[in-house]
């Protein structure tokens, strides 16, 4: 099965406040990940205050400046992960380093529901 691995940045987070040892860190770590067999990186997504979220009332288009904030961080990223089992992907969520610099990785298994 397929999942996708979202990727939620701590907010705030500003990647220059690492130490060049930890960044150097991060990115090989992210590297590691990306080179992981059945993985398909995502692009990466640009800052949060740059996003425009759409909703749809009454047949209008409302938009407002930012991401949708009903979480605790912003998606950063994501990833694809074609694993034997949720376990699987669990295990190389746990390998994403935001989820230990604060924020967090949603594991969904990407099905067909509609």
């Amino acid at each position: 099965m397929k999942y996708a691995l979202l990727i939620y940045q701590p907010h705030p987070f500003d990647p220059r406040a690492l130490s060049p040892e930890e960044f150097k860190a991060v990115g090989a770590d992210y590297g590691a990940v990306n080179a992981t067999p059945n993985v398909t990186p995502g692009l990466p997504l640009g800052l949060p205050q740059n996003a425009v979220t759409v909703r749809v009332q009454n047949g209008e288009t409302i938009t407002s400046d930012g991401p949708y904030v009903d979480t605790a961080g912003a998606v950063g990223g994501y990833f694809i992960f074609e694993a034997e089992s949720k376990d699987e992907a669990i295990a190389l969520a746990a390998r994403v380093p935001a989820a230990r610099l604060g924020g967090a990785v949603e594991v969904r298994p990407c099905e067909t529901y509609w």
